[in-house]
């Protein structure tokens, strides 16, 4: 089978003056955009939340054809450069997320402080019998009936975090209209007399993302993501909260705090 000039990767080669590609010197077009691309977002030329141009346009740029164009961008997808949202173009990614985790932790707090806007989105609620990590981590017997919040959350409307709470009943019976009316957990806590929480214990450990993961994240198939297990306890000490959530690696930078 005859390889096309697009497809041939020998030795490196620099790359031309913007909008030019090297043509038979040895490494693929597709790349040398790739790299191109990615360097532009290095130095800040293309800045973090940018739209970029379309295929189309970057195809009458470099003079290659849309194919070539779109494999150099699912490699900048692939190193978690950018990310392509359907409906609305390709951006390039934030700067990773600094995540603090200590006693006190709020999810719409941290993402203020970094200067970007929160939001959170309810996926589904259920009643469901405790399983042995849930009824542990919750102080109640096996198969107690407890009330799941699937969410996920946004920082700049790009997807950080999903996963889903466990919280006892009665105690917090139909605390998913409370999340609908507050949009925080925080404060739909705060209408069931939860003044105030603390994190007793966080487990973090990481593996690719699956298919259906990758999709609600908006991330690029087999992307690295931390999974997040965590309890909370009011200020008695009594457990409120277990969460087993998922966080894009790429956006995130988790900081445990002493």
């Amino acid at each position: 089978m005859k390889q096309s000039s697009d497809d041939l990767m020998t030795l490196p080669v620099e790359v031309g003056p913007a909008g030019e590609i090297s043509r038979g010197a040895g490494i693929s077009a597709w790349r040398q955009i790739a790299d191109e691309i990615a360097a532009d977002i290095g130095t800040g030329a293309l800045a973090a939340g940018a739209q970029l141009p379309t295929e189309t346009q970057f195809a009458a740029r470099f003079a290659v054809n849309r194919h070539t164009v779109r494999r150099a961008l699912a490699e900048l997808a692939a190193r978690g450069l950018i990310r392509a949202t359907q409906g609305r173009g390709t951006f390039v990614e934030a700067r990773p997320l600094p995540y603090p985790i200590g006693r006190r932790t709020r999810f719409s707090e941290i993402v203020s402080r970094a200067g970007r806007e929160a939001g959170g989105k309810l996926l589904q609620s259920i009643i469901q019998p405790a399983d042995p990590a849930v009824a542990a981590a919750l102080g109640v017997a096996l198969a107690t009936p407890v009330i799941r919040l699937d969410t996920l959350r946004f920082a700049d409307e790009t997807p950080i975090s999903t996963g889903s709470g466990y919280f006892p009943l009665p105690r917090f019976e139909r605390l998913n209209d409370a999340y609908l009316a507050y949009g925080t957990i925080t404060k739909a806590l705060e209408s069931r007399g939860i003044s105030d929480y603390r994190r007793l214990e966080t487990r973090i450990s990481a593996r690719p993302a699956s298919a259906e993961e990758a999709a609600r994240l908006d991330l690029s198939p087999g992307r690295i993501v931390l999974t997040v297990d965590s309890t909370n306890v009011d200020m008695d000490g009594i457990p409120i909260q277990f969460t087993r959530a998922l966080f894009s690696a790429d956006r995130t930078e988790i900081l445990v705090e002493s």
